[in-house]
């Protein structure tokens, strides 16, 4: 297996065009990569960024999943993988996902305000407000998020 380092020009290069918004150009880029490299996982996880951007669900969901199973270790594979769930309107089971993935993740802002968004769409509010609240207090900009995520709006809304 030839190391990914020797095809960071096209990872490059496909990164430019999904900044660009020209995902088919992105994911082209990656395609001409050699099989074996277009299944590292660095290759997925790039590949499933371009389709979330493109906001190809279905397909990125597909990848997240792969992902999912070569890196078990990579918490960014649960993270898109439960989003593209909840964007797919299976939000209670982007919720198990996302809390099925490595121990990791519990110290990542980005799990907790994930959680809280889901936990809101599921009607679970106290526990949504538990786990938005660990969010900023693990990054402060997760308050400026919360104020306009339509998930959250539950939360806004006076009892």
């Amino acid at each position: 297996m030839i190391p990914i380092e020797e095809h960071s020009r096209t990872l490059l290069a496909a990164q430019g065009y999904c900044e660009l918004s020209m995902f088919g150009e992105a994911l082209g880029e990656l395609g001409t990569m050699p099989v074996d490299a277009q299944q590292h996982p660095t290759a997925v996880e790039l590949r499933l960024v371009v389709l979330m951007q493109a906001k190809r669900w279905r397909q990125a969901l597909a990848t997240g999943r792969e992902l999912t199973q070569i890196a078990p270790d990579k918490s960014l594979g649960f993270i898109h993988t439960a989003f593209c769930l909840h964007e797919l309107g299976k939000t209670a089971e982007a919720r198990t996902l996302l809390m099925s993935g490595p121990e990791t993740l519990h110290g990542e802002p980005v799990y907790h305000y994930n959680l809280a968004c889901y936990e809101c769409v599921l009607g679970n509010l106290d526990v949504a407000r538990a786990h938005l609240e660990k969010s900023i207090v693990l990054d402060k900009k997760f308050r400026d998020y919360a104020q306009t995520d339509p998930d959250l709006k539950p939360l806004h809304d006076p009892a």
